[in-house]
């Protein structure tokens, strides 16, 4: 190889990076305004906001693979603290954080394993489940917790609001059956159906912005 094609060579895998840098801080900054469009539901607690900002992480993680995804809900993430603040003395963002990153890395991780339509669906499906319970011990033995000694709110008071939407839900463990795990399940299934209802659509424009 002269040293022509070498400097050619290095050239473009400097370009590439630099579009793939791109590619993650437009996501990034994309999934931070989703974040920002979020409502509550009628059977979790108001605290629990529902929002579809993993959306740009998953087309990340498709594309390039998980690291990519990860890279992205880091931006979001970012971008939130440095325009925001934290309003949870980081607790909120702690949890954002692991559960964003446990759903796209694990469906990027299966969907690089098989590039179909099938294997969107098997991997969304998986990271779907995973998340949902992984959301079911990181609140019940971290978020819940630090929530009630950081701002002196009994684990009773924060249990009692599920229970007045729900009145199934008496302790810590029915407030995440009824409560977490379902809230969970239902906001990772709607980003999965708009994933694979939107993906193919504007695969093009990614690719655009990557490659040409």
């Amino acid at each position: 190889m002269n040293q022509s094609t070498a400097a050619s060579n290095r050239k473009r895998e400097e370009t590439s990076t630099i579009r793939k840098l791109v590619f993650v801080a437009i996501l990034g900054a994309i999934s931070f305004v989703l974040m920002l469009v979020n409502f509550s539901v009628p059977f979790a607690p108001s605290f629990m906001k529902f929002d579809i900002a993993e959306l740009p992480g998953l087309f990340a993680g498709f594309f390039l693979g998980p690291l990519a995804g990860f890279e992205v809900v880091l931006v979001k993430l970012a971008l939130k603290l440095a325009i925001q603040g934290t309003e949870t003395a980081f607790v909120g963002e702690f949890s954002n954080l692991v559960g964003s990153a446990v759903f796209v890395v694990t469906a990027a991780w299966i969907y690089k394993l098989n590039r179909t339509k099938k294997g969107a669906i098997i991997a969304l499906g998986v990271s779907t489940l995973v998340v949902s319970v992984a959301y079911i011990f990181l609140n019940a033995y971290i978020m819940f917790p630090l929530y009630s000694r950081l701002y002196g709110i009994p684990l009773d008071a924060i249990v009692g609001m599920g229970t007045a939407i729900n009145p199934r839900i008496t302790n810590l463990t029915t407030m995440m059956l009824f409560s977490v795990f379902p809230f969970n399940l239902v906001k990772h299934l709607a980003t999965d159906l708009l994933t694979l209802l939107v993906y193919k659509r504007i695969a093009n424009a990614l690719r655009g912005l990557l490659y040409n």
